[in-house]
């Protein structure tokens, strides 16, 4: 933790500038990435798409996202956040407004990887973005709290969606889910505009920092960098290819495989528990969400003030994954409920804790090619997942097997990253011993 005052003083300007505004851009990213869920409980039957063509479009955004993550997220360093990140949101909220316009399965796979190619380097762009700003000690806790975003914004999301489906039906001739997609793309169209005059580019450029706040921190990023620098210092191929990073991109693919396999099938999911209607369905996709809501800030709170991470990592999986498996053999509304809240704390709690990580060895464009990497190849988690349950519910009639899939690769993502820690701690320390041995030597 910071122990001077000035420091304390800068991270909290920091935190009260851009914290607030950062988590409604990703509230915004996240309710336009999955509303398609909400959608599909009337867009489904009006287009006449089965399980199978909804979960194979629903994935497609993944597939473009793949595509155009590293790049974005390199120009994000070219060009700072200040012009990038508006320029996606703007973009992604037009496509996202354009939903409202598919009228066959085509049409939505095409807008879907659009859609994904839009977006792709907002949300690695934002990690690298607050790396710019935060000492590393401090910067689990503000990628937490940004992460806290998605959980908000299901449960703003959930009955913001769910009144729109339920009262813009027939005005001007539009249904009900295509209001839904006009509206909250043109939110993204504002907020991106508006992201043009929030976002500074760097402490360099921050005028709203004292002149001696903004040379403690700028004097404290760059003693991390070199600190990091000294250590090993890599180049974006090298990063591209190093074999930590390809490790920490599976093992996120895992993680974000699962997150969206339930996120896009939730208010789906939930309905097959019985006996509920589209609008009950619809509202109670916030629970869960509520839930993991507390136990990110709790799991996230609890290890900086520990210090610890890999257990910290590991618990919240293993029982996210027992609760997603659980969740796909209720038999009742209640017990499905309470499962599947168990499930999305566990993978969310888990998740907070993953984006420091590749910080921990990366630096300048090499940290914004490896993250972009990380991301974009853990997005393909995003097609497979949502791609498993369509699959799963077409063939067998329920989601008992996808689920289990799921909750395994949660399970898997804990323990990559527990023995990736591990592992890494076990050689820095190898390290430390060999310089100060050489050190003695000399």
């Amino acid at each position: 933790m910071i122990s001077d005052a000035i420091g304390k003083e800068t991270v909290k300007r920091v935190y009260w500038r851009l914290m607030p505004f950062l988590i409604l851009c990703y509230i915004v990213a996240f309710l336009d990435r999955v509303n398609v869920g909400f959608a599909a409980l009337h867009m489904n039957g009006d287009l006449g798409f089965t399980p199978y063509i909804y979960g194979l479009g629903a994935g497609i955004f993944s597939i473009g996202y793949f595509i155009f993550e590293v790049p974005s997220n390199l120009a994000l360093h070219r060009f700072g956040a200040r012009i990038w990140i508006p320029r996606i949101m703007i973009t992604w909220g037009i496509i996202s407004a354009g939903f409202a316009f598919i009228y066959n399965d085509t049409s939505f796979y095409v807008m879907r990887f659009l859609l994904g190619a839009a977006e792709a380097g907002f949300f690695p762009g934002i990690v690298y973005y607050l790396s710019k700003w935060y000492p590393h000690r401090l910067l689990g806790g503000a990628t937490a709290v940004f992460i806290l975003g998605l959980p908000i914004a299901v449960l703003i999301g959930a009955p913001f969606s769910t009144l729109l489906l339920e009262t813009t039906g027939g005005l001007m001739g539009f249904k009900n889910w295509q209001w839904m997609f006009l509206i909250e793309g043109a939110l993204a169209i504002i907020v991106g505009l508006f992201a043009y005059f929030v976002l500074t580019k760097g402490p360099e450029e921050a005028r709203w920092l004292t002149t001696e706040q903004r040379n403690w921190l700028i004097s404290t990023l760059a003693a991390e960098q070199r600190a990091k620098e000294q250590v090993k210092s890599y180049g974006v191929l090298e990063a591209l290819m190093s074999g930590k990073v390809l490790l920490l991109a599976f093992a996120i693919f895992c993680n974000i495989g699962a997150l969206f396999g339930v996120t896009l099938w939730m208010p789906q999911i939930i309905k097959g528990f019985g006996g509920l209607s589209n609008t009950q369905a619809g509202l109670l996709t916030a629970v869960p969400y509520f839930c993991a809501g507390i136990a990110m800030v709790f799991n996230g709170h609890h290890s900086d003030r520990t210090g610890e991470r890999r257990f910290h990592i590991l618990i919240p999986a293993l029982i996210g994954g027992a609760g997603l498996a659980v969740a796909g053999f209720s038999q009742s509304p209640m017990a499905g409920m309470i499962a599947i809240c168990i499930g999305a704390s566990g993978i969310l709690a888990a998740n907070i804790l993953f984006w420091p990580l590749p910080g921990m060895f990366l630096t300048g464009a090499a940290a914004a090619a490896g993250i972009g990497l990380v991301n974009s190849v853990g997005n393909l988690g995003g097609f497979v997942g949502p791609y498993i349950n369509g699959w799963a519910k077409e063939y067998f009639g329920d989601y008992s097997a996808s689920m289990c899939v799921l909750g395994g690769m949660v399970a898997l993502y804990g323990v990559i990253l527990f023995t990736f820690i591990t592992l890494n701690a076990r050689a820095t320390a190898r390290d430390a011993v060999s310089g100060l041995q050489a050190a003695k030597a000399d």
